[in-house]
């Protein structure tokens, strides 16, 4: 830390308890100025020569036959008097970062200018200020500290500008030309080495990182914190990322870590006004500079204390461009009064709502371009595909919340565009789990929520579970024990085709199930229409049938209820729309000739089946 010393007398100031100063000397004194609750009894000449103000003061009190005088509001309180009144006397005094700006304003306030005495105290503290502290790293930051206690006086002597404007400045050099000190505790160590004889060691960062400042400005109070960043911003030099990591390292500087000390009476106010003003420093490149996790932790604090709208929907906004990028963990966002779910549902639907608008509008533009803009797309599908994996895994844990409502669920499913989905796995998981949560669900209610799910884009895995689940409709049970037979031809299919059957024909099984499943996609429509589902008395009637009698029985326990066969897709649509309109029992192997074993043994699993 740089200082200056002024005078060359010694220091005869002395102490008589704490509300009385004095000067040993061997005349008397004859004034005595009053500063706050201090008495200073000093003479009268020494501070008439430097001060212009005290020349009034003292021909004033004269004139009144009085030798006490009050100083009113004086700026630095009695610390800041002395150490004018002991430049005064010529004694040696001491001038630093932490209190050359209460100097300067006492001396503003005593008027100790050069029209009253040549080199006089304003004078000496300017070339200080000017010449030294502000070209200095640390000493610009507490000097600028100190300034918070001194307003208005130091604001209108141009010292906090000065300071703001001198730390923006270093801010913005090139890294490799700083050569002052600075506080950087993050990433001091490099990686581990490994020497002779298994010893570790860690060799120390030489070269000067470019968020090197972003520690040292957060011991700021956010009044100034906001104008240091303002001015740091101005410049058009910082990126925007390192502006993203000097606010989160103050955020996580000041904000406290548990929600009660976030909400307490005692500090909302103040961590009210530093979430907006964190809100409001962020880059302007629509936030794609700062991270999604900081964002997202961002908004969770704001919704906590309260913050304004403008300042919630300018962070949805953010969010929404870096979606891609979120965790489940982060999309978690507490709910608040007056809701009643355990998450902020709303928000986060918001948030995709917002991510869609602006991916259609990208993958628009990305369509008009040439062949990069194909590869755009292609990149741009990939982030929507892990959106989509993101809200069905969020999907599934709201599931849980008893006061969900079947309406947000619904709406927060259908904000993800069905390209988004092409495996509906994790829906069926989160639709599975929000019908055992809410088990009072009616038929209609159930019905709506699983016709959200394509049973077509079903795993194997997830179909089997399907087809013994007891919390579905029957109705979606059918369709998925049909679409599993479908691909079950197409692997038998496939099999016949191919009897070496390498790892390359699980591919065109894929492909010879889609082409299947594509083609009888409408008849399965058309076959559930001709079946009417009716649960009186543990039967199953068919629509048409001559003998209602001779339709099939279901077993009494639905959960115990397992078709024993399924109806087929035989070589020709026409045979197996006759075989089911005729009631008669086919077989699932005579579909595929030679694959009776595995087609019988997968039957086994199946929850349901029809004969």
């Amino acid at each position: 830390m740089k200082f200056m010393k002024l005078g060359s007398k010694p220091d005869t100031f002395q102490a008589d308890g704490k509300c009385i100063r004095y000067v040993t000397s061997d005349l008397e004194a004859d004034v005595t100025i009053n500063v706050a609750d201090v008495k200073f009894h000093l003479h009268k000449f020494p501070l008439i020569s430097k001060s212009n103000r005290l020349q009034k003061l003292v021909m004033k009190s004269s004139e009144e036959s009085t030798h006490e005088i009050d100083m009113v509001d004086f700026p630095g309180g009695p610390k800041a008097f002395e150490i004018c009144a002991k430049f005064c006397y010529g004694m040696t005094v001491t001038l630093n970062a932490y209190n050359v700006v209460a100097a300067r304003c006492a001396a503003e306030y005593l008027e100790m200018t050069e029209d009253v005495d040549r080199g006089n105290l304003v004078f000496k503290i300017e070339v200080f200020l000017n010449s030294s502290l502000l070209h200095s790293w640390k000493d610009s930051i507490i000097v600028l500290q100190t300034t918070k206690s001194l307003l208005p006086w130091s604001e209108n002597l141009k010292i906090v500008g000065r300071c703001i404007d001198s730390i923006a400045s270093k801010t913005c050099v090139d890294p490799a030309t700083v050569t002052w000190s600075y506080t950087y505790n993050r990433k001091l160590l490099a990686p581990e080495n490994v020497v002779e004889g298994g010893m570790k060691y860690r060799k120390k960062i030489d070269s000067v990182p470019k968020d090197w400042w972003v520690e040292d400005i957060c011991e700021l109070d956010i009044i100034l914190y906001k104008r240091v960043m303002t001015a740091v911003k101005s410049k058009g030099i910082m990126d925007g990322a390192i502006i993203c990591e000097a606010l989160k390292m103050y955020t996580v500087r000041w904000l406290p870590d548990s929600v009660d000390a976030l909400v307490s009476d005692v500090h909302s106010w103040r961590n009210k006004l530093l979430v907006e003003t964190i809100v409001c420093l962020l880059p302007s490149d629509k936030g794609v500079s700062c991270s999604c996790n900081f964002l997202l932790k961002l908004l969770k604090v704001a919704i906590l204390v309260g913050v304004d709208d403008s300042a919630k929907e300018d962070l949805v906004q953010k969010i929404s461009l870096k979606l891609h990028e979120a965790s489940l963990k982060d999309l978690l966002i507490p709910a608040r009064s007056p809701q009643t779910t355990l998450y902020d549902v709303e928000i986060v639907h918001s948030i995709v709502n917002q991510y869609m608008i602006h991916e259609k509008c990208s993958r628009d533009l990305d369509l008009e371009k040439s062949d990069g803009g194909c590869t755009d797309f292609l990149l741009r599908h990939g982030t929507v595909l892990s959106v989509g994996k993101l809200i069905d895994r969020y999907l599934e844990e709201i599931a849980r919340d008893p006061n969900l409502s079947l309406a947000s669920f619904i709406d927060l499913s259908q904000s993800i565009p069905k390209f988004a989905r092409p495996v509906h796995d994790g829906l069926y998981k989160a639709i599975d789990i929000y019908l055992k949560e809410h088990p009072s669900l009616s038929k209609v209610e159930r019905k709506k929520l699983c016709s959200l799910m394509d049973v077509k884009k079903l795993t194997s895995d997830a179909s089997m579970h399907a087809a013994q689940n007891d919390r579905l409709p029957l109705r979606v049970v059918v369709q998925v024990l049909y679409f599993e037979q479908v691909r079950a031809a197409a692997v038998a299919k496939s099999h016949n085709n191919n009897p070496r059957y390498t790892s390359q024909s699980t591919t065109n099984t894929d492909e010879e199930w889609e082409k299947t499943a594509t083609g009888d996609c409408n008849s399965i429509n058309k076959q559930m229409d001709q079946i009417k589902i009716k649960e009186d008395g543990g039967k199953l009637v068919k629509k048409n049938s001559k003998n209602s009698k001779s339709g099939m029985q279901l077993l009494p326990s639905r959960s115990r209820r397992i078709f024993d066969k399924l109806w087929v897709v035989g070589k020709g649509h026409g045979e197996n729309k006759s075989s089911e309109t005729s009631g008669s029992s086919q077989s699932p192997t005579s579909m595929v000739p030679g694959d009776a074993k595995s087609t019988g043994s997968s039957a086994k699993h199946r929850r349901h089946s029809i004969s």
